[in-house]
Parts: structure tokens; C-alpha cells; sequence
């Protein structure tokens, strides 16, 4: 019987249809897995399963995934998150785990340069919104943000706005959807912020991980369940690493209610 597999029309432009036809007959399948999202086991003999191709600048890396957590597509990474996957499918290492909130890029303001040497923290967390708990992500450069020959001295919320984000006038109701913006997350782990629009090969990073970084089983298990992230935005110095996250609602409440804080939904990009 052959393996009950998922390839995509995406994955097999690149893959080949050869090595397309060669899966689906069962001469590649894994039998057995672990879900490439929701990291538990899996079988190609048993259930629907989606192929799930990462690529990188020169490396790629078929991975598998319950087909009920997310359908088969090609998702970019950079080079070393592909490097850093394959050594975990393997087996040989396992992926650096991140912290809960780290700095990465230097903040862009929508693709401008930025003079300032700021970067963008992260923290994972649940919100709760309308009595059900929500996966979110809040964002917090490390200094200024500015864009080239303006004298302002923070111009980090209005460059968000000018990307589609809107204002937060409070954490009861859900933040509008933003399109062309996704999160990914890949082999269970935090990846990047992408702008282009959701398992697009011209998306582009606009905060991306030194190292993929771990989520707690609730946050991942959210994600898996709503299938978006809720993104909220404040200047620096607004909301702080918190080490609890009612905290860090807290500080939300508190920056929505000066009007310093800006969201918006975005689905999940890749698993």
C-alpha cells in the first residue's frame, strides 16, 4: 500500500517529478515520523501526511508533517536554519535553544536603512483575548528608531503604521489581520517575521532569529490551534522583558492605554 502522502505542486517543482513520484509510491517515505510542527509522531502508513520542503541559499531539506497541521508547501529559511535542520533530523545536534526574548536584526523600519544601531527583541507569550488564549508575539527595539534624513528621534511606530500595522486600544478584542505579513515557524521552533506574504519565495525577513528559538508547549500548541500569531509593537523603553506573563500584559495594558502600541494578526508561514 502506498504511503498516504501529500506533495505539493510547489514541492515537486522543486524536488523533480521524479523524485515526486518515487514518494508518493513509498520508495522514500519515513513509515514513521515526527511532525515537523507539533514535534509528536506521525506515520506516512497510517494518516495524511505533507511533504514539507525547507531551502536555503544551497541546501534543502524534506521534512514531514500531519497533513491536519499543515499542508504541503516549500518554505524558505536562511542557509544556516536549513543546516540546522537537517543536523536535527539526523540526529547529530540538536538546535541551540533560544531564549525567550533576544535581540536579531537590526530594526529596518519597513525595508528602510536605519541610521541607529537598534535591534529587535522578542518575546513569545499567550494573550488572553475573549476567554481563549492566543499565541502573540511582542516587539521591542533596543534603542531609536529612525529613518534616514529625518531629525525625529523615534520614528519606530509611525514606520509600522506606513507597513499596515494599527493602533491597540486594548488586549480584550483581537487586533486587525495583517496582509502580506506571516510568522514561521519551522520544526517547532521561532524563526522570523516575513514580509512578502504567507509560503512566498520572495517573502523577506524582517526579524529573523540568530538561532531558531524554543516556544513553550502552550504557546506552540495555540499556534497549531488558531493557525496565527498575535503581534504587538512598542517603542523602546515601553514594555520591558517581563519575566511573567501577566506582567507582560500588564505592560500591554499599559502601552495600549498611552497609545504606544500597535499589532496586527498574521498567520503562520511554513508549520
Amino acid at each position: 500500500m502506498p504511503p498516504l502522502l501529500d506533495v505539493s505542486d510547489e514541492v515537486r517543482a522543486e524536488i523533480g517529478d521524479a523524485e515526486a513520484e518515487r514518494l508518493l509510491a513509498g520508495e522514500n517515505a519515513p513509515g514513521p515520523y515526527d511532525c515537523t510542527s507539533c514535534r509528536t509522531p506521525g506515520d506516512t502508513n497510517q494518516e495524511r501526511t505533507s511533504t514539507v520542503l525547507f531551502v536555503g541559499e544551497e541546501t534543502a531539506v524534506l521534512a514531514f508533517a500531519h497533513a491536519t497541521c499543515i499542508p504541503s508547501q516549500v518554505v524558505p529559511v536562511s542557509e544556516e536554519q536549513v543546516r540546522s535542520a537537517v543536523r536535527s533530523i539526523n540526529g547529530d545536534a540538536a538546535m541551540a535553544a533560544g531564549a525567550p526574548a533576544a535581540p536579531s536584526v537590526p530594526a529596518q523600519g519597513g525595508g528602510q536603512d536605519v541610521p541607529r544601531q537598534a535591534v529587535l527583541g522578542i518575546t513569545c507569550g499567550l494573550v488572553l483575548c475573549q476567554g481563549s488564549l492566543y499565541p502573540a508575539l511582542v516587539i521591542e527595539p533596543t534603542g531609536p528608531v529612525g529613518r534616514p534624513g529625518s531629525t525625529a528621534d523615534d520614528e519606530f511606530l509611525l514606520l509600522l503604521h506606513e507597513e499596515g500595522f494599527h493602533p491597540v486600544l486594548g488586549l480584550e478584542t483581537a487586533p486587525p489581520r495583517l496582509p502580506g505579513w506571516s510568522v514561521l515557524l519551522a520544526m517547532g521552533k521561532l524563526h522570523a517575521v516575513l514580509q512578502g506574504g504567507t509560503n512566498s519565495r520572495n517573502s523577506t525577513a524582517w526579524w529573523q532569529a540568530h538561532q531558531p528559538l524554543s516556544v513553550s508547549d502552550g504557546w506552540r500548541s495555540a499556534a497549531n490551534r488558531t493557525n496565527e500569531v498575535f503581534v504587538y509593537a512598542a517603542p523602546v523603553g515601553t514594555i520591558g522583558r517581563q519575566p511573567r506573563e501577566d506582567l507582560m500584559r500588564d505592560a500591554l495594558d499599559r502601552a495600549a492605554a498611552r497609545g504606544l502600541l500597535v499589532g496586527g494578526v498574521m498567520p503562520l508561514a511554513g508549520t
